[in-house]
């Protein structure tokens, strides 16, 4: 039985008005040498919607809903929530966490898959949080598995999906879904390099690493549905969204708007686009999935439908919560809920997992070294 003071929802943090945009971006990008104009360019993103990121406002209503199941579920934790590149930041409620007397926390990090960005970049936040106010061997920070094929994630798009489907047949009486439909899942573009460092290497997952075949099997699993009457018959590829590096640079793709655009020629009329790789609505579903991406299919006179991410649905906020309790109560692996083969993936990341080959390794918690 294992004894923790709080819960730690770690977030990546959004700006909260015009003035914060900048401020927030170079915090974002801070040692990748981006240069200001290049910032300015993804600076009117958020300026199109007041400079307001809604991932700071869905992490407090997430806090919220993990609250009110906690409290439900009879485990008496308060839920802290601090971000890795906004306020409230995670140095800043760590440190309030041990004036308090939470010494023992247990984080959940707002990202599903295996990857440095996803993973191990948050460790590295909570090692530094640490460090920064000389906490280290003072507060112990665990973190819950990552979660991208447990069911409180997954079947809400298992829902979602289906339903996107009835939406297409709606709006496009007689169209064949089995042949005339097209599923991009998508997720957020990272570099072949780090792409290939996801996961233990002692796995060996190929070039993609552990976070493409992550995605790749939830959404298998998402098409074969929950029951064997269920399957779905339309066509389906994983894509790519939001890069951010220099064309020199090879990352994950193809890039969704460039599949879109080969798909009229195989004879597809309407796509539904999953975004498996988000657990909430935040700037790069809203921008480039709901702007960009719905504009290239309507550019190519594809009917687009756009399915919810999981933000704060009741199978998703249970599932969290199933997560702090494998590890309050020790739950053996064997009874752990999977939906694909690879997991349930490990509470204590592996050696040299997901390592960021342009910066090495840095001190991180919640895993074997390096």
């Amino acid at each position: 039985m294992a004894n923790y003071d709080a819960i730690l929802l770690a977030g990546f943090g959004g700006p909260e008005g015009q003035d914060d945009v900048i401020p927030f971006l170079r915090n974002v990008t801070r040692g990748r040498g981006i240069p200001e104009d290049r910032l300015e360019e993804v600076a009117h993103h958020y300026r199109h919607f007041g400079g307001i990121s809604p991932i700071n406002n869905q992490n407090r209503v997430l806090k919220a809903a993990l609250e009110v199941e906690l409290a439900g579920r009879g485990i008496d934790l308060p839920v802290l929530w601090g971000n890795r590149n906004w306020g409230p930041y995670l140095r800043d409620v760590v440190a309030e966490a041990h004036t308090n007397g939470q010494d023992r926390l247990l984080a959940i990090a707002t990202s599903a898959y295996s990857s440095y960005s996803g993973c191990r970049q948050y460790r590295e936040d909570f090692a530094e949080a640490l460090s920064a106010n000389g906490l280290e061997g003072v507060v112990q920070i665990d973190k819950v598995r990552q979660f991208f094929d447990h069911p409180g994630f997954v079947m809400p798009f298992i829902t979602g999906v289906r339903k996107g489907l009835l939406e297409v047949a709606a709006a496009i009486p007689g169209i064949d879904l089995a042949t005339e439909v097209e599923i991009l899942f998508t997720t957020h573009s990272i570099p072949m390099t780090d792409a290939a460092k996801s996961g233990p290497a002692a796995l060996g997952f190929g070039e993609g690493g552990a976070y493409k075949a992550q995605h790749l099997a939830v959404a298998q699993v998402v098409i074969d549905g929950d029951s064997v009457a269920d399957p779905i018959q339309s066509p389906w590829q994983l894509v790519f969204q939001s890069r951010s590096g220099p064309p020199s640079m090879p990352w994950l793709e193809p890039d969704i708007n460039d599949a879109i655009a080969l798909l009229p020629a195989r004879g597809i009329r309407a796509v539904v686009i999953v975004p498996l790789g988000f657990v909430s609505d935040h700037m790069e579903v809203m921008w480039d999935l709901d702007n960009e991406a719905t504009e290239t299919a309507r550019e190519h006179d594809l009917f687009s439908v756009r399915v919810p991410t999981p933000g704060v649905d009741p199978a998703y906020v249970s599932g969290l919560v199933d997560l702090v309790r494998e590890r309050l109560t020790d739950v053996p692996v064997a009874e752990r809920p999977a939906m694909t083969d690879l997991g349930p993936w490990y509470d204590v990341c592996r050696p040299g997992c997901c390592e960021n080959v342009r910066l090495g390794f840095k001190p991180a918690v919640a895993g074997m070294a390096p």
